[in-house]
């Protein structure tokens, strides 16, 4: 997957090569900044989230501006085939403008070729979280359950934000949380702050682990969920 991955599907040559020129434009973020993917579910009934992620991922940089900052990699899905990757950046405004220009499009999960990418992106250089924001999980949920074991094995902990309540989503991302050492949440489109205020946790968690999420825990509610979540009661 990435820059390089298959064909574009039919009709989307135009809009899948704009993606990788601008992704390619993107400054890198400099070697050794903490690294965190965020990885969109884009598929048609993810557009209005889409638009909601576009204006919140700047919370991903915000949050750890004062940490020493924080290099995001974009992943999205969409259609039947279409799994892309920009590279890691550390730049809010430049991530917003390459979100603006990808368009939500039918089609399937694609959550296996997200967490294959994770683990293939950690093999290069640690990965300190995943976050991975759908409303469905269409794949087989064994195949999912050994991936996300495996980001366990390597250290990357998937947060899986899960909009809406459908129970086999639930499911499918409470166990790739569970597996991989992360948390599964929910949020609803119409409350936005609540997603902010989990993109903000993830992100002081991976630039500063469980140290820096204890810190924000003392002034913020849903660090101290996340907290729990992550750590023995």
């Amino acid at each position: 997957m990435g820059e390089r991955s298959g064909p574009p599907s039919a009709g989307g040559g135009a809009a899948v090569a704009a993606f990788l020129d601008e992704a390619r434009r993107l400054a890198p973020a400099t070697s050794g900044t903490p690294r965190l993917i965020f990885a969109l579910d884009a598929t048609m009934s993810r557009q209005p989230t889409w638009d909601l992620a576009c204006r919140l991922q700047a919370e991903l940089f915000a949050a750890t501006a004062g940490l020493g900052g924080l290099a995001v990699q974009l992943v999205y899905f969409r259609g039947f085939s279409e799994c892309r990757a920009s590279r890691f950046v550390a730049d809010a405004r430049a991530l917003t403008d390459l979100m603006a220009g990808i368009a939500c499009r039918g089609g399937e999960t694609q959550i296996g070729r997200v967490l294959r990418h994770v683990r293939a992106e950690a093999g290069k250089g640690p990965v300190k979280a995943l976050v991975l924001v759908g409303d469905a999980v269409e794949e087989d949920p064994g195949g999912l359950s050994a991936l996300a074991g495996e980001l366990g094995l390597l250290g990357v902990p998937a947060f899986c934000f899960q909009e809406g309540d459908d129970p086999r989503a639930g499911a499918g991302f409470a166990a790739i949380a569970r597996l991989s050492g992360g948390v599964h949440a929910r949020f609803d489109r119409a409350a936005p702050a609540r997603l902010a205020a989990l993109l903000r946790a993830a992100a002081v968690y991976a630039a500063r682990g469980l140290d820096g999420l204890r810190l924000a825990a003392r002034e913020d509610a849903t660090a101290r969920r996340l907290l729990g979540a992550l750590t023995p009661r």
